[in-house]
């Protein structure tokens, strides 16, 4: 159990780095798409590499993001069936969930792996600009193995076991006003 705290740390360091590489990949494809926008508007020709280069920033969008909301516990859930259920099977079926997901990492890792080493190809994004495959097939792996590392939240990324009336409480406390003097 020592080691699970420094974990959960690292964890959480990881979603944060995640995030900021995320909105830079946004910021970029608005950046690519804007100029293209631009240079269109004050030429009348258009860029034809702008979109190509913009929309490989895709797949890293899509699957770290997936990570993120892994992290914030924003996934798929049986709420209402976990709610019918007795305690105890709740409980199984949480511990089911965790297994199935660790599962699901290992896999995407396994076979992200294979994707990211064969990826031999090159994207001719325009004459000048060309990028490897390895780029985007990169993302693969990469997402299964943060997606590995923030399974050592365990039960807590699952909603069944947050106090909901706890954490409606804990974000209204947060916001109130300090009397002023």
């Amino acid at each position: 159990m020592r080691l699970l705290a420094p974990a959960r740390r690292f964890s959480d360091v990881v979603n944060q780095a995640a995030i900021v590489f995320c909105v830079a990949c946004i910021l970029g494809m608005l950046a690519i798409s804007f100029t293209g926008f631009l240079y269109t508007l004050f030429t009348g020709d258009a860029l034809s590499w702008t979109y190509s280069l913009a929309r490989l920033f895709l797949p890293w969008i899509g699957l770290l993001s997936s990570t993120i909301a892994l992290h914030a516990g924003e996934h798929v859930a049986m709420t209402l069936l976990m709610r019918l259920l007795p305690e105890s099977l709740v409980k199984l079926c949480a511990g089911l969930s965790l297994v199935v997901m660790a599962g699901f990492a290992l896999l995407v890792i396994w076979y992200g792996w294979d994707f990211f080493q064969n990826a031999t190809q090159v994207y001719m994004v325009s004459d000048n600009i060309q990028i490897s495959r390895k780029w985007t097939a990169a993302a693969v792996p990469l997402s299964g193995v943060i997606f590995l590392l923030h399974l050592v939240h365990g039960f807590s990324l699952l909603e069944h076991f947050t106090d909901e009336s706890a954490l409606i409480e804990e974000v209204l406390g947060s916001h109130e006003e300090e009397p002023r003097s």
